[in-house]
Parts: structure tokens; C-alpha cells; sequence
């Protein structure tokens, strides 16, 4: 799925932020890669940013309790080198404010999509953020 139709998608999820959402869309467009095929992105994603340092914030967003909070420095540090590049460019934004639009929506976002506080398995993105969309 395109990072602008999966951006469409996450808009409703977060309250009609369209501009934060195509980002979010795109990033998991960009990192859907390394999914293997299971058709969700969030993989991708989270093992990205454990790779990076950012595991324990990224299980904070996915189990029950509170969402650690992260900032535009670090997902720029923990995602994969031109990531965030390619990301930013599509949105037409410098890096460094494309990565602290993403921060600020990284932690919802993935939270919403992981009901119950576990990836959802055998489930496409496009039918996981519909069923969580109001």
C-alpha cells in the first residue's frame, strides 16, 4: 500500500491530522520492507526502532500502561540511515521537523494499532486501522 493511501487511513485514527498522518504513512510504507510479508508494517517499525535504541520506548507503545514519550533527535537516530530522508522529502519538510511531527504521533498511533497490547498477527494494516478508525 502506498504511503499516502495508509496516511489516509491513519488520518481518522488521529483526529483528521492529515499532515502527521501522511507521514506516518509513509514511514511505514518506507519500513514495510523488512516485514517479510506479513502485510503489517508496525514489524518493521518496531524492529527498526529497537535497533536503534528505541525498544524500550516502542514496548512502552505497544503493551498496557503508560506510552513513553519520545523526541524528533532520537527517531532520527534510531531509524535506518535515509529513512527519514526518503520520509521527509515525500512530505516536503526538512528532516529534523518531519522527525518531531513523527514523534509526537509514533506513540498513539502505534498504541491504537496494537489492541490488547500485542502486534496483531495475520491482520493487513489496511484492515487493522479501518477496524480502529471511528
Amino acid at each position: 500500500m502506498a504511503g499516502e493511501d495508509l496516511g489516509r487511513l491513519l488520518g481518522g485514527m488521529l483526529g483528521g491530522d492529515e499532515g502527521k498522518a501522511n507521514l506516518l504513512g509513509s514511514l511505514l510504507d518506507s519500513l514495510g520492507g523488512s516485514t517479510a510479508g506479513s502485510g503489517n508494517p508496525l514489524d518493521g517499525l518496531l524492529a527498526a526502532l529497537g535497533e536503534g535504541g528505541l525498544g524500550h520506548q516502542a514496548h512502552s507503545w505497544v503493551g498496557a500502561g503508560a506510552n513513553e514519550p519520545i523526541d524528533g533527535a532520537q527517531l532520527a537516530e534510531a531509524l535506518p540511515p535515509d529513512t527519514l530522508q526518503e520520509v521527509a522529502q515525500q512530505a516536503g519538510l526538512p528532516p529534523d521537523e518531519a522527525a518531531d511531527q513523527l514523534a509526537q504521533v509514533l506513540p498513539q498511533a502505534v498504541d491504537k494499532l496494537t489492541p490488547g497490547g500485542q502486534l496483531p498477527q495475520d491482520t493487513s494494516m489496511e484492515d487493522l486501522i479501518r477496524s480502529h478508525t471511528p
